[in-house]
């Protein structure tokens, strides 16, 4: 008998493209776990800040903290750990731009923006996401009118740890899980079971995979370092494999939608309800 589809990690990342943090419950929200993506980084011109182009960002670390979180850079003892709240007060507002998104945010407090000025070298300013705001998953892939914060594009991200098993067989060095920033990690089956995946329950929350996650040269940054990698690992690997579609996408675990509501705890039991057609 097989062994079940578990449940094995959570993550939320409260700062889009900063680290996650490890929780063994998270309660589900309109747009994705509560406290993931609310908080974004961006730049004097008000668009936003990735690792994509600021890799420098992976040094600033994320740990939990009363009602919050609080922020250091691991190459920088000199700067003091920054408290940031799990929400923010419309004291301020402006309007970020995200992808093709223009948002309605509230402004953090302005030792929030000087210390992430100081701490990436470059003019930065801390804004939030309200629950007054509607951004929409893309349309295209959205009949229920599925909300999303400041992740890409979807509320959540699915990995079975067995598809990072089977790519760190391909690799000189193996990668971590981090290189990814799933929300949703499961044990058990094959890997890459989860591309088949259409609706889904973890415990008795139901989901629905929507799509394959198109990745980028993000995952070539050590979380560790702050360094790409010179020969663009992962990512060349997985390209050698997992490319699709007619602009060769490489796909690497599965955009989610949720139902808006419930509570997931590590160690439930994942049933799959049905399969892509």
């Amino acid at each position: 008998m097989a062994a079940p589809l578990l449940l094995s990690d959570l993550y939320i990342y409260p700062v889009k493209s900063l680290g996650g943090i490890r929780v063994t419950e998270a309660a589900v929200e309109a747009r994705g776990l509560r406290h993931d993506r609310r908080w974004l980084i961006i730049n004097e011109r008000n668009q936003f800040m990735t690792q994509r182009q600021t890799a420098a960002m992976a040094h600033l670390k994320v740990a939990p903290a009363y009602n919050g979180f609080l922020l250091s850079h691991q190459a920088r003892p000199d700067l003091l750990p920054l408290f940031v709240p799990f929400e923010a007060t419309p004291e301020k507002t402006l309007f970020a731009t995200i992808w093709d998104d223009m948002v309605f945010a509230w402004r953090a407090r302005p030792e929030c923006d000087e210390w992430l000025s100081e701490a990436l070298g470059q003019p930065s300013k801390l804004v939030y996401m309200s629950d007054m705001v509607r951004r929409d998953v893309e349309p295209e892939h959205n009949p229920e009118g599925q909300l999303v914060s400041f992740a890409d594009g979807y509320p959540f991200l699915l990995i079975g740890q067995e598809s990072l098993g089977e790519l760190n067989t391909r690799l000189a060095e193996p990668v971590g899980m981090d290189r990814f920033r799933p929300n949703l990690v499961f044990s058990g089956g094959q890997p890459f079971d989860e591309d088949a995946w259409h609706d889904f329950r973890v415990g008795e929350v139901p989901f629905r995979a929507v799509r394959g996650c198109g990745r980028c040269i993000l995952t070539t940054i050590d979380q560790r370092t702050a360094r790409k990698n010179p020969h663009g690992e992962p990512l060349r690997t997985l390209a050698s494999y997992r490319s699709q579609g007619s602009k060769n996408k490489v796909l690497f675990g599965q955009n989610v939608t949720g139902p808006g509501q419930g509570t997931l705890r590590v160690g439930d039991i994942i049933s799959v309800d049905s399969f892509k057609s």
